[in-house]
Formats: structure tokens, C-alpha cells, sequence
């Protein structure tokens, strides 16, 4: 029996239907880091504090392939000294099959910066001890908290879009 050219696409994806639901990283890449080391050589004159911001944001690529992206800045200073900024934009390329879309969204600003974080907080580890000073050791971070404040955010502003629409213009 002879088959037809549908009869391999049907089971290739039969095929991927039976494997699940599959995340895999098909890169990783530096997208930008930027170092600003103003402390060079000072002593400090009392113990410096450290500030750090994390974004994620995340695109579509094609139908099965998104980057998600960490963007990483830190800055060591005292009330009057400045040591050193740091920025980072850290980015994999995630391939996402079998999976419902609305688990998508989770997926891609939870646990693909899961996967992400080890390699950006090696990289900002090396670049600050690299400019003279302790290497900054990131604490872990909880994406799923930075996800429910964004979902927060967003039903905020949502909600207050809805309240300005409600009231009636001023003339």
C-alpha cells in the first residue's frame, strides 16, 4: 500500500501529541552589559548599600520559538560614594510545543527566567568581582511573586481605564 504525503505529517504530529508538553533552550545570548566601574581604587567610607531591578519580558519568535529576556541592573554606593553600575540583558530563545496557550504566558515570564537566572547571576558575579569588588551573589529570585505583581499591575490599570471611560467628560 502506497502512502499518501498527508501520511507522514499526520504522524509526526501524532507522534508529538504522544511526547507532551516539551520546553527546550535553543540559545542563550548576552543582548547587552554595560559596566560603569566609578569607584575604581576608592575605599569606601562606610558600607555600601546595593540596589537591584529585575525585568522579564518575553516575544514571539515564530509559532513554536519565543525570546525571553532578563534585564539585570545593580548599583553599589554609599550616601556619598558611588562604586559601581552594572546592567545586563540576558535573553534565551525557548522552543514551547504541546502546550495550552494559556499556560504560555506563565511559562514564558516564570520559568524560562527560571532557567535564565543561574547563567545572568554568573555574569554579573564575574563582571563585579572582574571591576575590583566582592562578587554580587544574587539571591534567588521568585519569578512567580514578579508575575502575580504584574497580573496585579495590569488589573489595576485595566480597572482604572474602565473608571476613566465611566465618568463623563468635562467641557
Amino acid at each position: 500500500m502506497a502512502e499518501t504525503p498527508n501520511e507522514p505529517a499526520a504522524a509526526a504530529e501524532q507522534q508529538a501529541q504522544q511526547q507532551g508538553p516539551q520546553i527546550s533552550i535553543r540559545a542563550q545570548l548576552t543582548r547587552a552589559l554595560t559596566f560603569r566601574n566609578a569607584g575604581a581604587l576608592q575605599t569606601p567610607d562606610g558600607a555600601p548599600s546595593v540596589t537591584v531591578n529585575i525585568n522579564v519580558d518575553a516575544g514571539k519568535r515564530d509559532e513554536e520559538n519565543f525570546m525571553v529576556g532578563l534585564r539585570i541592573e545593580a548599583s553599589s554606593k554609599t550616601e556619598s560614594q558611588e562604586f559601581y553600575e552594572v546592567s545586563l540583558d540576558y535573553a534565551g530563545v525557548f522552543n514551547i510545543t504541546n502546550y495550552e496557550q494559556r499556560v504560555i504566558e506563565p511559562l514564558l515570564l516564570i520559568e524560562c527566567p527560571r532557567i535564565l537566572f543561574p547563567f545572568a547571576r554568573r555574569i554579573i558575579a564575574d563582571v563585579t568581582r572582574d571591576g575590583g569588588y566582592a562578587p554580587l551573589m544574587l539571591d534567588p529570585i521568585d519569578f512567580v511573586a514578579l508575575y502575580r505583581r504584574e497580573i496585579a499591575r495590569r488589573s489595576a490599570e485595566q480597572a482604572e481605564g474602565n473608571s476613566a471611560a465611566e465618568q463623563p467628560a468635562v467641557n
